[in-house]
């Protein structure tokens, strides 16, 4: 990767350059604040922005007191484009931290029951884009508030449904990502014959820090305090890293993908 493509290689253009407004994916956000060195730069950001992917709590409070503005997002699809945006400006639209927004002008988006009935406020289901005169699944799951924010709630492919109990990839990371030892980290449910499925961690630990099992119990017993006690990593892995897609979002399809192609070996050998 090219210095100026590393995260440390970005904060140096935004200074270099004078740069007021950042968007990124979160994923990048979440590396430039784990090089340590966001503190180096001078940086005179006036307005900042993620999108593509959610992005944990302890992430953005990080990057919103290193440059000192609230972090915004902006959500769309590729067929689409961007249908709900949280971002400042208008003095009329106050931003709400932690929410997707509300639709853009013109466009109508709803979150829904799986029959197609309008989900109550805070009730989760799946986001909904109209298009063309019919409802477009975004397969994106989330709630919306009384205010008409909305609120994003994983991938509706992300959830882990394991001896009755439904988990979130994306909450299960986010207490992942609170430990000291976790640089990086994707989550995926795994077969089990006795509850269907478990969590599995992909784990990128961060420099100097042994990958043991000293290490793995530490990880799995922080899971219990931040989350419910079923909802631990029941196997973790260590790794150098993680698949991406092209937009730099973890690949949890390649990590299902890898896991069946390695079940299917070990059943033929």
């Amino acid at each position: 990767m090219p210095a100026s493509s590393t995260p440390s290689g970005c904060c140096a253009r935004c200074r270099n350059y004078g740069t007021t407004n950042l968007s990124a994916a979160a994923t990048h956000y979440r590396m430039m604040k784990n090089t340590r060195r966001v503190g180096d730069y001078r940086i005179m950001l006036k307005k900042q922005s993620f999108t593509g992917e959610p992005i944990d709590p302890e992430t953005a409070s990080f990057i919103q007191q290193a440059f000192g503005v609230p972090l915004c997002s902006m959500y769309g699809t590729t067929e689409v484009g961007v249908v709900l945006a949280n971002y400042p400006g208008a003095p009329d639209f106050p931003i709400k931290p932690g929410s997707l927004g509300r639709p853009v002008p013109g466009v109508s988006v709803e979150v829904q029951r799986p029959d197609g009935m309008r989900c109550d406020p805070d009730e989760l289901g799946e986001i909904k884009v109209r298009r063309h005169d019919a409802w477009f699944p975004t397969k994106d799951r989330g709630r919306i508030d009384s205010d008409g924010y909305f609120y994003h709630a994983g991938r509706a492919d992300d959830v882990i449904i394991s001896a009755g109990w439904t988990m979130s990839a994306v909450e299960i990371e986010d207490a992942l990502l609170r430990h000291p030892a976790v640089a990086a980290a994707a989550v995926i449910g795994v077969p089990d014959a006795l509850r269907g499925l478990i969590v599995k961690a992909f784990i990128v630990p961060v420099q100097g820090q042994a990958a043991d099992e000293t290490t793995v119990v530490s990880i799995q017993d922080h899971v219990r305090r931040h989350l419910s006690q079923h909802e631990y990593p029941r196997l973790i892995e260590f790794v150098a890293d993680l698949p991406r897609t092209p937009a730099g979002k973890i690949n949890r399809k390649a990590l299902r993908d890898q896991e069946a192609a390695a079940i299917k070996r070990s059943e033929q050998a």
